[in-house]
């Protein structure tokens, strides 16, 4: 059958490296999105983890919110369920940062990487989208208020480690 398909393609003006071009074309569009997330490494999702860390607002005493990343229970117990099969209690996440800091990097690393592809590869931009993510659940208010104060704090400290 590939000789008779090379025929048709030459016989409609078509050469046959053609069809081979068209179908390495389609092949690297289809990976295309795994090659944009994969400019985003492990290191750049912890030091966006610990740039969220560092840029954490001040913890007040009502506020119930855990560790240095100051985080709602609800999140904690759902996060560490879906990322290592079990739920871990808000005092365990806030008592152990070595525990707390792989379920952070398992939820974020996603955001960021969504985040890069939905800024046109845009390293800054996907950065403070996916603080505005982590912070109100809703990226694009990267630029709106507060959220887009915190955003830039987020970044500066991300900034820190390149």
């Amino acid at each position: 059958m590939l000789p008779q398909s090379r025929a048709t393609f030459r016989s409609i003006g078509f050469p046959s490296n053609r069809h081979r071009w068209w179908l390495t074309t389609l092949f690297l569009l289809a990976l295309a999105p795994c090659i944009v997330q994969a400019q985003l490494s492990d290191a750049k999702v912890e030091a966006l983890v610990e740039a969220l860390r560092l840029a954490a607002p001040p913890a007040s005493a009502d506020a119930s919110l855990y560790s240095d990343w100051r985080i709602k229970p609800d999140n904690i117990a759902r996060w560490s369920r879906r990322c290592f099969g079990q739920e871990v209690t808000p005092e365990q996440f806030a008592a152990d940062p070595t525990l707390a800091r792989p379920i952070l990097v398992c939820v974020m690393g996603p955001v960021l990487r969504d985040q890069f592809a939905q800024s046109q590869q845009n390293e800054m931009v996907a950065v403070q989208r996916a603080a505005a993510w982590w912070m109100t659940g809703d990226p694009a208010q990267y630029r709106t208020g507060a959220t887009g104060d915190y955003t830039l704090r987020v970044l500066e400290a991300y900034l820190r480690f390149f």
